[in-house]
């Protein structure tokens, strides 16, 4: 299949709110709740994907002519590109009845393994997500991230204590997902989190441990202070916030505060590979792509992954030959223009 096709075929599949729009940009979800929409009026998704839109490459072939390599290494793990597929949870709710979140991690592990890249795991109130995600990450040696709500801290406790059998190689926590509501009404409170909670978390988790949704320098200062291996710069808390910056416009702060000293992603409104050169140029090591897996998996399961991660290493390929940068170290700002 072709990936028009694919996600043609998604829209006879992936229930009445996401569209399966021919680019995931936010324009026809909005702010529809449930479903795929933000907080608000939807603004904030929208501004993801346009800043990544508004940045322009500067074309250079003036250079050595040998291959591109997209290549990327992660605590030890190899990966054909650097993305990952990013959490996502409440697929029945939000997706329609097609999978729900055991079945949809189970597909997404499997098939970003074969496909060369990787997945984070999504969360939720049923602990059985969890030990679903648990099993499928135990079946590819560990090679996902599961990810785990800031729920109080004995919660947290049995959450790690579910994925010890997979072994993963990094564990993350969303901690922009504090705002959610079933987070707020928990006793005892669960939601955002001190350093120092964050350092008993970090220890607890035994290996790499990843903060997800840091939107400025200070918050990645914390995280680093935490003992977080790695932050994914992200706004997303659940649903994309309504006034706040993208994540394109505070990256390059964030990447020159805490560059080369943790691992950087950066997650919201990436959609392409020359999107994720773009990211990389700005000063992430790696990003993370959320809703456009979605379509990708409910219109063509794991080949529809496959099409797109093939889709996007050739996008990447492409840019970084004819701004010649033949390996994932050499792109740098100069590569963007005005930078």
């Amino acid at each position: 299949m072709t990936y028009q096709e694919i996600i043609e075929q998604a829209r006879g599949n992936v229930g009445p709110y996401c569209k399966a729009c021919p680019v995931c940009n936010g324009m026809a979800c909005k702010n529809t709740v449930p479903g795929p929409g933000a907080k608000g009026s939807g603004t904030g998704f929208i501004r993801n994907y346009q800043k990544w839109q508004e940045l322009c490459v500067n074309m250079d072939t003036i250079c050595e002519n040998k291959p591109v390599d997209t290549s990327f290494e992660l605590f030890g793990k190899k990966l054909s590109i650097p993305v990952f597929a990013a959490p996502i949870g409440a697929m029945k709710l939000h997706y329609g009845d097609k999978y729900d979140d055991l079945a949809y991690n189970d597909l997404l592990i499997s098939a970003c393994v074969s496909a060369g890249i990787m997945a984070f795991t999504g969360d939720g109130t049923n602990p059985d997500v969890m030990v679903g995600a648990a099993k499928a990450l135990q079946a590819y040696d560990g090679c996902g991230i599961p990810t785990i709500k800031p729920w109080n801290i004995d919660l947290v406790r049995e959450k790690m204590a579910l994925l010890e059998p997979a072994n993963p190689f990094a564990v993350a926590m969303d901690i922009d997902g504090a705002g959610l509501p079933f987070l707020k009404n928990m006793t005892p409170p669960a939601g955002s989190k001190t350093v120092e909670e964050l350092k008993e978390i970090a220890q607890m988790a035994g290996r790499p441990f990843i903060l997800k949704g840091i939107m400025t320098v200070r918050g990645a200062l914390k995280a680093l202070e935490a003992g977080a291996s790695g932050i994914v710069v992200s706004n997303h808390g659940g649903r994309v916030l309504d006034q706040c910056p993208s994540t394109a416009e505070v990256l390059p702060a964030i990447a020159d505060a805490v560059g080369g000293k943790m691992t950087i992603f950066v997650d919201g409104g990436i959609r392409t590979g020359m999107d994720v050169f773009k990211a990389l140029a700005l000063g992430a090591d790696a990003v993370l792509i959320g809703r456009p897996f979605i379509p990708v998996i409910y219109g063509g399961g794991a080949e529809g992954v496959q099409v797109y991660v093939d889709k996007l290493k050739a996008e990447l390929e492409d840019t970084m030959a004819m701004c010649g940068a033949h390996s994932l170290a050499e792109i740098n700002r100069s590569m963007l223009f005005g930078f």
